[in-house]
């Protein structure tokens, strides 16, 4: 089966790079990384405008990771929700994550359940947000910054995943290996591995 409906990219000097950067980071290049190849300057910014945002940002790694789990899950990401389930499982544990994922209880904050809150409305109807929806997230301490980058968040997560998953980029087998079982478990949606 192939990893996306796209064939390997031409090789270039910037894919080249993608790939050994994937390579000295995970040990294999990712199926999204050969997609997002056939424009590695676009890959590179679109990785460049989010990671401007998070050294700015009073949003905790955790709540990044919250909120991108909850995203992912949401819009029926199996790759991200595998990736950032994992991550928030390693900043929090299995349980937790897959709760995210699931979209059920989870030992949360009350920042960090608004933020999942939040990412799933985005997600699902943008236009059904109202005022109270923000208003509760300042309920729950954000400031009006961390609000609109949340929200920045989610729609850059948007954007990468409707690439990822409008191409076929299927989640890679050694990532979904090392998931914790729980939170391979909750993504039931989205690509097969």
């Amino acid at each position: 089966m192939n990893p996306a409906f796209l064939p390997e990219p031409p090789q270039s000097p910037a894919a080249k790079a993608a790939y050994e950067d994937d390579l000295a980071a995970d040990g294999y290049v990712n199926n999204l990384t050969r997609v997002w190849c056939w424009r590695p300057d676009v890959l590179m910014s679109f990785q460049n405008t989010r990671t401007e945002l998070l050294p700015e940002s009073t949003l905790s790694s955790r709540e990044v990771a919250v909120l991108v789990a909850a995203t992912a899950a949401a819009r029926g990401d199996s790759y991200c929700a595998l990736a950032w389930g994992a991550r928030l499982a390693g900043m929090s544990d299995e349980t937790t994550a897959a709760a995210v994922l699931r979209g059920t209880e989870a030992d949360l904050s009350e920042r960090e359940t608004a933020l999942a809150d939040w990412s799933r409305r985005v997600v699902t109807d943008p236009n059904a947000t109202i005022e109270a929806d923000t208003q509760r997230l300042r309920d729950a301490g954000l400031s009006d910054r961390e609000i609109f980058e949340a929200t920045t968040l989610v729609a850059f997560r948007l954007a990468f995943s409707t690439v990822n998953d409008a191409l076929g980029a299927r989640p890679d087998a050694q990532l979904a290996e090392k998931a914790p079982r729980l939170v391979r478990e909750a993504v039931t949606f989205g690509r097969p591995v």
